[in-house]
């Protein structure tokens, strides 16, 4: 929905810094995308949900119809609009692959390059409430000469990165090149820091593993390895181990909560993201009912999405993988992780060998351990030896949506990672 970019013409330098090599596009959606939206939000057929006012089987359709409601007619797209384009956005292809961005320039002596990865059901927009205090501390009570210049891409295939026809293979790894690429041929940084994620922590992680020199570090909001989507049983987060028996009974049930959490989300995702693309493409009911699902059980907000996601933050989410079609193309991602398996750059140990920081949440806690012991958790585990951890931090609060739900300890907790190494 973007034109892209002209990297021949050249904005004013941010008082007295380098030209940023390309020319900023506002965001804007055509009128007829919007009204063809409202004409299938008025058609929309739900299903009967009967004994479902718990949410057992899923979303409740109560509260989607509410939902739906308030999109049909109070929800204010363009508003919205408004305050993305409060943003520099560009749209460039890299390696022939569409690549929209959104950056807030640094505010300070010598702000060093920073990309923030989402992942799914995440968008650029996610970023939103830490990219004002990591490019301007200074207006935030910190130090400006630990300004950040903020760049927060779309993932390839998801929002405004679209359309992705020609690149059906696109998955975590080869993202990395792509934003290495962006980083430092397009861009013309030498070297850069990264942050991620959910899978941009993947992202991040490959970027620290591959092109560790030429990154002053990276900050990532999990621990996982590489290999995470490898092997015969990439939908299995438990790799087809029964639950032990003998445990506790909470710790029990914390590992039946993990596990319906994630389970029919990664099995479609990695079995049948095609055929659940047909439905998610043609509904925005259903695309919403998907996505909401995982917003509503990855998010630390007591019982109350709108704690953590106010009504008009949801849709514009929504709205961000509606409006280009992005539904299938983001969910294929998770295939296409576990279709084309992660392979190492080098043998060295640890194999992410930039300067990691990890930002822990309780939410988010393995079954059985608080989150005072989640730390010493993770240094006893087989993960810490695959990064240069030199930053470890675990917070009671936030949920899967880490930047968003605790942005005051994300933008902490990176600047820390950071901090004597630029």
């Amino acid at each position: 929905m973007t034109e892209t970019a002209d990297p021949r013409e050249t904005p004013p330098p941010p008082d007295g810094g380098r030209p940023f090599p390309l020319k900023p596009t506002p965001i804007h959606v055509p009128d007829d995308v919007l009204d063809d939206l409202r004409r299938r939000l008025e058609s929309t057929r739900l299903p009967v949900d009967a004994g479902n006012d718990d949410w057992y089987y899923g979303v409740n359709r109560a509260y989607l119809r509410e939902l739906l409601d308030y999109w049909r007619t109070e929800y204010d797209w363009r508003a919205a609009e408004a305050a993305i384009n409060a943003y520099e956005h560009y749209r460039v292809e890299v390696e022939g692959v569409p690549v929209h961005f959104m950056r807030r320039p640094g505010a300070g002596p010598d702000p060093t390059p920073l990309i923030l990865t989402h992942g799914w059901p995440w968008t650029f927009w996610h970023w939103s409430k830490v990219v004002d205090p990591l490019a301007d501390p200074g207006a935030y009570g910190g130090d400006p000469a630990e300004a950040f210049d903020v760049i927060v891409p779309s993932f390839p295939g998801f929002g405004f990165s679209t359309p992705l026809p020609d690149h059906p293979d696109m998955n975590f790894w080869k993202v990395a090149d792509l934003w290495h690429v962006l980083m430092t041929r397009v861009l013309g940084h030498d070297r850069y820091a990264a942050g991620g994620c959910d899978v941009g922590a993947l992202v991040t992680g490959q970027l620290g593993h591959k092109y560790a020199g030429e990154l002053y570090g990276v900050h990532i909001g999990s621990g996982l390895k590489l290999t995470l989507f490898n092997g015969d049983r990439g939908w299995d987060l438990s790799g087809g181990r029964p639950i032990p028996e003998g445990l506790p009974a909470d710790v029990h049930a914390q590992v039946v909560a993990v596990e319906r959490r994630f389970a029919g989300h990664l099995a479609a995702h990695v079995l049948a993201p095609s055929t659940l693309a047909y439905g998610l493409s043609d509904s925005p009911a259903g695309m919403l009912a998907w996505i909401l699902e995982r917003w509503v059980n990855w998010s630390d907000n007591g019982g109350d999405i709108e704690r953590v996601f106010a009504k008009d933050d949801l849709l514009t989410h929504a709205m961000i993988f509606w409006l280009n079609n992005a539904i299938g193309t983001s969910v294929r991602t998770y295939a296409n992780n576990n279709r084309y398996p992660w392979t190492p750059s080098h043998d060295r140990w640890p194999v992410v060998e930039a300067p990691t920081g990890i930002t822990f949440v309780g939410y988010e806690n393995p079954p059985g351990v608080t989150t005072g012991e989640r730390v010493r958790h993770f240094l006893d585990g087989d993960r810490a030896a695959w990064y240069n951890h030199v930053n470890l931090t675990a917070h009671d609060q936030g949920g899967h949506f880490i930047p968003w739900e605790i942005p005051d300890q994300w933008v902490d907790d990176l600047r820390r990672t950071f901090r004597g190494r630029r």
